[in-house]
């Protein structure tokens, strides 16, 4: 185990943990579910994810190139990501915006890598970056996304054992 790791699983739910609740995350978002997208790997308060390759995709079919919508999607949902998994105990963040530096388009038939990472916490906001590409040392894509901290009082009940699986299914609940 990496001093990251150690570092990780002595602060909160260790990185398998965390893979596990944001795979449960990206499944029940209905775009990210239809499309595939995997969680690889997180180290909190670090997040990487694969977009498998998919012709839908497309969005210059002629030139065989990714649409622009789909990278922004995959850099948002990295990057919000890395913020349940960067703050003390999970909350709804909602995106406050989005910046997206295009460096070369996505091609076809290579699925799209995209990692996230927590920058600063503030007690209002977290500021997070994400890097997408399909062959390594070679970016795509590069997104700031800065998110709103609703904070606990805001985050819907459950939620966060939700997001780790521990929902009461009410299946134990006769009286």
């Amino acid at each position: 185990m990496s001093q990251d790791e150690q570092t990780a699983e002595a602060n909160g739910p260790g990185p398998e943990a965390w893979r596990t609740a944001l795979s449960r995350f990206v499944n029940v978002i209905p775009h990210t579910r239809e499309l595939g997208l995997e969680v690889i790997g997180v180290v909190p308060p670090e997040v990487t994810m694969r977009l498998p390759w998919r012709d839908e995709l497309l969005g210059d079919t002629t030139r065989g190139l990714v649409h622009g919508g789909v990278l922004t999607m995959l850099l948002d949902t990295v990057c919000g990501s890395a913020v349940l998994c960067g703050l003390p105990s999970p909350e709804v963040c909602p995106t406050l915006d989005l910046r997206v530096d295009h460096y070369r388009p996505a091609v076809a038939g290579k699925p799209i890598m995209a990692r996230a990472r927590v920058l600063s916490v503030t007690e209002s906001v977290v500021f997070t970056e994400g890097t997408l590409w399909q062959e390594p040392e070679r970016p795509i894509a590069r997104g700031i996304g800065n998110f709103m901290r609703l904070g606990p009082r805001n985050t819907p009940p459950g939620f966060v054992e939700a997001l780790f699986g521990e929902v009461n299914d009410g299946a134990n609940d006769h009286a």
